[in-house]
């Protein structure tokens, strides 16, 4: 998992100066980093997992419609853009480590380097209510 593009590194440094939770993944979907609202909403902070492959940090995510049916991997925003390399949104609810359920609203966007390549995925998502 090599964070070295500067694409990558300048999208990690904004990551962590935004007050809203926020991950970011390289061109496989492993993850590179997430700021520390997104560690507060996931129940662990980044210092204590570091880098984590897809398999390991899907474990994180139990994402689920209203219903608390799970949710296909095709239909999260996360998958899509790194299916086909443009921004999504969608909601749904996830479970924190610590239990804790929350619906979130979720917004991908490609990042992309020069000359046109992929490199990975900028995730920002926030809780919502229900209205």
């Amino acid at each position: 998992m090599s964070a070295n593009h500067i694409e990558i590194i300048l999208s990690r440094q904004l990551a962590d100066c935004l007050s809203i939770p926020v991950f970011l993944t390289d061109e496989q979907g492993d993850m590179l980093f997430f700021n520390e609202p997104a560690g507060e909403l996931l129940g662990k902070r980044f210092e204590e997992t570091g880098e984590m492959s897809v398999e390991e940090w899907s474990n994180f995510f139990k994402p689920v419609d209203k219903n608390g049916i799970p949710i296909s991997r095709q239909n999260l925003p996360l998958v899509k853009t790194l299916t086909h390399h443009y921004p999504a949104h969608g909601e749904f609810w996830i479970e924190s480590l610590k239990g804790k359920k929350n619906k979130v609203s979720v917004t991908t966007y490609p990042v992309i380097g020069r000359p046109d390549r992929f490199l990975g995925v900028v995730v920002l998502f926030w809780k919502t209510k229900e209205l």
